[in-house]
């Protein structure tokens, strides 16, 4: 398993992780953003790869001004689920962002259906909104110290 910077080539299996883990974890409307953020948004965003096939995603997108990162548009292949990529893609991403002297808080978006997952890595819940993402997907806000290189 290797995680690699994400190309525009990536695009379509992207899209295709999306569909995979739909409805399940993201309602069918949650593609046209993806979609957006793909050719619109993207600031660092990152591929698991495993032999050669495209296994999971994830970003971090950057708000100087409240000195804060957002993780975003965690996806995981279904089969893959449980096996630890996600928690290998968020450390990936924590410690990366670790390293940014100019981010203090790490922020996640994330659903009912999974903070758990970020619970376990040290994210408190700061605020749940209902269906925010789509019926029955609701927000879940979850923030992180960054340690900035400090211990």
């Amino acid at each position: 398993m290797k995680i690699r910077p994400y190309i525009q080539n990536d695009k379509v299996a992207v899209i295709e992780l999306l569909r995979s883990n739909t409805p399940r974890f993201f309602d069918p409307t949650e593609e046209k953003y993806l979609i957006e953020y793909l050719n619109k948004e993207v600031e660092d965003y990152f591929i698991v790869e495993e032999n050669h096939e495209i296994i999971g995603a994830g970003g971090i997108n950057y708000f100087p001004e409240e000195k804060t990162a957002r993780i975003s548009w965690d996806i995981i292949k279904p089969d893959s689920q449980g096996k630890g990529i996600g928690r290998k893609l968020t450390e990936y991403r924590i410690n990366h962002l670790n390293k940014n002297i100019e981010v203090d808080i790490i922020i996640v978006r994330t659903t009912q259906l999974v903070y758990k997952f970020y619970e376990k890595r040290g994210f408190k819940l700061m605020k749940v909104e209902e269906n925010f993402w789509a019926k029955n997907f609701d927000l879940y806000q979850m923030e992180l110290k960054n340690k900035n290189g400090k211990e």
